[in-house]
């Protein structure tokens, strides 16, 4: 009976440290992962923003996106060396496939150099400090594109303000952030030197405009001074062809006049 119960005894014990093991295994392996996105194109050093947040995208629906701010696991003194091990092993795993699911989406000189990173957090902080101090500079270049940015009378208007809505969204993506109100009287100030009628008739509404109201009076104003262009130029080549054909018949007339016979030399009579 004593062996029986201490038989018993072993086994809830087995069963207890089998137990703790798991539950602290369950700290470092990932969680069932959701169906993965698609994978990232290589960064090659260019719009490292934009990269990033598709490859944490990445790494979530792996369940390996906390891999790359977590620091290598410290159980408390006194854990069985076997439930360290098991807890070891598997965050090291973890990391490592986090790791080298990052490294796969650099270019190959890139790859080269951050490979030798030896956990998921370096290599990713080493990434942040490095490419995200050239966005810094990224968002000057931007913000001086947008203040530089001057309409000409040579090119349609609204092409024009289509390539400046790009570069708004550009300093948005940037998070610098310009209110609608900003953008629509800057885009107002920019139009060209022919516009400075519409310019100042907009400027003089009281109504508040949104950047898609401007943008539609804009294309009407630009589509009305188009056919105001042809017009004219209808107008000069009729002008023209009358001038020319009013011309031809002078000519014609001229050709066609009354002729000038030589007069008749009077005889002379005998003395």
């Amino acid at each position: 009976m004593t062996n029986e119960n201490q038989t018993n005894g072993n086994v809830a014990g087995t069963g207890a440290t089998v137990t703790s093991v798991a539950a602290s295994s369950s700290y470092s392996t990932p969680a069932h992962a959701m169906a993965p996105a698609e994978k990232p194109e290589k960064f090659s050093g260019i719009d490292f923003k934009h990269w990033q947040m598709k490859m944490l995208f990445y790494l979530t629906t792996l369940s390996l996106q906390r891999f790359i701010k977590e620091d290598p696991p410290v159980l408390a003194e006194g854990t069985p060396d076997d439930e360290l091990f098991v807890v070891t092993e598997a965050w090291k795993h973890s990391d490592f496939l986090c790791k080298n699911y990052i490294l796969s989406c650099l270019e190959d000189s890139l790859y080269n150099v951050y490979s030798v990173m030896e956990t998921s957090k370096t290599l990713w902080n080493a990434l942040e400090k490095k490419y995200k101090t050239e966005d810094a500079g990224l968002k000057k270049f931007v913000a001086a594109r947008f203040l530089d940015f001057k309409m000409i009378d040579t090119r349609s208007v609204i092409t024009q303000v289509q390539e400046l809505q790009v570069i708004v969204h550009d300093l948005l993506a940037e998070c610098m952030v310009i209110n609608e109100a900003f953008q629509v009287a800057a885009f107002i100030e920019k139009l060209p030197q022919l516009w400075k009628d519409f310019k100042n008739y907009i400027k003089h509404k009281r109504k508040e405009m949104t950047l898609e109201d401007l943008i539609v009076r804009l294309r009407i104003e630009e589509d009305n001074k188009n056919a105001e262009k042809k017009s004219c130029g209808n107008s000069t080549i009729i002008r023209a062809n009358i001038v020319e054909e009013a011309s031809q018949n002078k000519k014609r007339k001229k050709a066609f006049g009354p002729k000038n016979y030589p007069s008749k030399k009077k005889e002379r009579l005998p003395e």
